[in-house]
């Protein structure tokens, strides 16, 4: 006859333990790898494929049951294909008994579409929103949002990240002496963002008017402040086809600027981006890896700053019931 279990063995035989699983659609492996890493573990086994009609078929392979999963899938181009899969793969572990399934979306796809700008247009980042929590998203945590109030599109807990410490330590490693720099919102919108910025690097700002006549077109117009002999580090959320930004560095010059840096958390680079800024006055383009770059392809003076152990610490914050916020104050 067996012995009786203790009390103490009792409770520890049934107490569950929940580990932290990381796992990678097909958008960025890399930053995954990089996250798995700073975590001391390594990105979880998945086959993501293909049926001959474009059909995306997911099969996790291995028990998480009881796990915190992470997924990490910025949803960058395709962006489609990126969020359907992402999709797919929610659904997949909720089916597989996940305790909690952390959708971590570096860039955020669909978040320029935040409200409806004039008649019959779809909100799609609200859309984008419901499809998530619908698959099965217990948690978001994403990067720079294009808005804030994105976070109230979902009824479920969001954790909105900011690359801005990256930038504000990269700046200050150059040494810029204190009376000669400026920050520059490229547009009205960005202004708060930029003022954040500034304020930790104790700097004024300056702002660019721009008038937007079509989606990717923007018409660039004058500087508000002064910007004449400084050096000026222009701050925003995403860089497209790059024409806003570039035309904004060559204004800051025409208007007395000694240099011009560029600083952008997601490199979307579509269309002729690449080129212009390759071909700009900016004297260096800094990004991070929310979304995977070729840098063997890059023009030199695009530098790109990894993210991975910013995500790897919310991780482990939102793992062990910590303040996500605490890392920004």
């Amino acid at each position: 006859m067996t012995e009786c279990m203790t009390r103490e063995e009792l409770e520890n035989a049934i107490k569950p333990t929940h580990d932290i699983k990381i796992f990678s659609g097909r958008s960025n492996p890399e930053l995954a790898k990089d996250i798995a890493k700073y975590l001391g573990t390594e990105v979880g086994p998945m086959i993501v494929k293909n049926f001959a009609d474009g059909e995306i078929y997911v099969k996790v392979q291995e028990s998480v049951r009881g796990d915190d999963v992470f997924i990490v899938q910025p949803l960058c181009k395709p962006v489609n294909e990126h969020l359907m899969e992402l999709l797919i793969i929610i659904d997949a572990f909720k089916r597989a008994s996940a305790k909690s399934i952390t959708a971590v979306i570096p860039y955020y796809g669909y978040a320029r579409q935040d409200r409806k700008a004039s008649g019959r247009e779809a909100i799609s980042a609200k859309l984008v929103a419901d499809l998530l929590t619908t698959a099965g998203t217990t948690r978001v945590l994403a990067m720079d949002l294009h808005t804030g109030q994105i976070q109230g599109y979902f009824n479920i807990l969001v954790d909105h990240l900011q690359s801005m410490p990256l930038f504000v330590d990269y700046i200050k490693q150059k040494n810029i002496p204190q009376e000669e720099l400026v920050l520059v919102s490229p547009d009205a919108g960005g202004v708060e963002r930029t003022r954040h910025f500034a304020k930790h690097l104790g700097a004024p700002i300056a702002i660019i008017d721009k008038r937007r006549e079509e989606h990717n077109v923007a018409k660039v117009g004058y500087v508000i402040g002064n910007v004449k002999d400084k050096i000026c580090v222009m701050f925003d959320d995403m860089i497209d086809t790059a024409g806003t930004i570039t035309e904004g560095a060559k204004l800051l010059m025409e208007n007395g600027a000694k240099e011009v840096y560029i600083c952008a958390s997601h490199p979307v680079f579509s269309g002729p981006a690449i080129e212009r800024l390759a071909n700009c006055v900016a004297k260096e383009v800094i990004v991070t890896n929310t979304i995977p770059l070729d840098m063997e392809k890059m023009p030199p003076k695009i530098t790109q700053l990894n993210i991975a152990n910013l995500l790897g610490q919310a991780i482990t914050r939102i793992h062990d019931d910590e303040s996500v916020s605490s890392l920004f104050e």
